[in-house]
């Protein structure tokens, strides 16, 4: 049973999180040859204020790439 849990910055639409779901779940069954209907997939959307990168908060960068 996989399961994958995928953490991005939130904003993503609902069709985009439908892809990724339908992209993943095709990965592992075509490379794996794990069923679809034995796949788990979480997708966390995390605040920018709630994710460091590069030493600094993700909405404090990219205000400073601005």
């Amino acid at each position: 049973m996989p399961y994958v849990n995928v953490q991005i910055t939130a904003g993503a639409t609902r069709q985009q999180k439908k892809e990724i779901v339908k992209d993943i779940t095709d990965s592992l069954q075509r490379v794996l040859a794990k069923k679809p209907e034995h796949t788990h997939i979480v997708i966390q959307e995390i605040e920018e204020e709630n994710w460091g990168y590069a030493g600094l908060l993700t909405d404090d960068w990219k205000k400073s790439q601005a």
